[in-house]
């Protein structure tokens, strides 16, 4: 289902509309708050329009009525308020405020894993991927994408037959070719990622064993066989991109050194192959990471 933006309407109409439709929009955006409170005598009066015009101009915006349109107002406080109504930027010591929001929130995602974290369960997961035949890593939306890939990243360069799929019909297809021998990782940070959610039960019906990296109380966990907890906690700093995906690449590096060390020194002969072949690209430098 596709949601109204109620909002862009309205600084529309604010803009472009009739001169009792400008009046009513500049009213309700001014105090969304108020809007989504006031009767209709009231919110009239204060845009100097006849209470018709209010529930004509409801119905105008798509809302069945002037209760229609209040509830919405109030979806949108509960979903997009903070973005209407920031706080206030300080901008004395701007730049060590940066700093220090930036890598304190990666600090704070990391240590959350750290103490959530049951390194018996990691090792269990090692032990499905070593004796895995072909690994699948399922991950949709931005972060959890983003840790599909670099799954994939991590543990190819182990000897590891792994394949990461972002697309969902992908991540179907893959999970339907799925047998005993395959491992499937499904990372979604909400767990409430239907394809993904889907892809885990297809897997599970053909006999894969399923790792989820997520909500421990969602959708997603339930689905899986194993659940390596996965939470992102709310975060009022809007312009600071989401520190959840340091806990997330904290999480792959994780099963990546238990996988590696349980592996043993077998893996080593693949990283001196990878280290050879990059030192034709002025990468011969042995203190440099292996492909990164």
């Amino acid at each position: 289902m596709t949601t109204t933006d109620i909002v862009n309407r309205l600084r529309i109409w604010a803009a472009d509309g009739s001169k009792a439709e400008r009046r009513l929009a500049e009213v309700i955006l001014a105090d969304i708050e108020y809007a989504s409170r006031a009767p209709i005598a009231d919110l009239a009066l204060r845009a100097g329009v006849s209470e018709p015009t209010v529930t004509r101009f409801c119905r105008a915006l798509g809302c069945d009525g002037v209760r229609d349109f209040k509830f919405k107002l109030a979806q949108v406080l509960a979903i997009g308020g903070l973005y209407l109504f920031p706080e206030p930027l300080v901008r004395d010591e701007r730049d060590a405020r940066i700093v220090d929001a930036i890598a304190d929130g990666a600090t704070n995602a990391m240590q959350r894993v750290r103490d959530a974290i049951d390194m018996g369960t990691v090792n269990d997961v090692a032990e499905l991927v070593m004796k895995a035949r072909q690994i699948y890593v399922f991950g949709s939306g931005g972060v959890s994408s983003m840790g599909a890939v670099e799954m994939q990243n991590r543990l190819f360069r182990l000897g590891l037959s792994i394949v990461a799929h972002t697309d969902g019909q992908m991540q179907r297809m893959s999970a339907a070719v799925c047998d005993g021998h395959s491992v499937v990782f499904a990372i979604s940070a909400s767990g409430a990622a239907a394809s993904t959610i889907e892809s885990v039960r297809v897997a599970r019906q053909y006999g894969a064993r399923t790792v989820a990296i997520t909500h421990p109380e969602s959708v997603l966990a339930k689905e899986a066989e194993i659940c390596l907890p996965f939470v992102i906690p709310p975060d009022t700093q809007l312009y600071k991109p989401t520190s959840g995906r340091y806990a997330l690449l904290f999480l792959v590096d994780l099963i990546a050194m238990t996988v590696a060390e349980s592996i043993g020194p077998s893996v080593l002969e693949g990283l001196r192959r990878i280290r050879v072949s990059l030192s034709g690209l002025n990468m011969s430098d042995p203190g440099r990471p292996i492909g990164d």
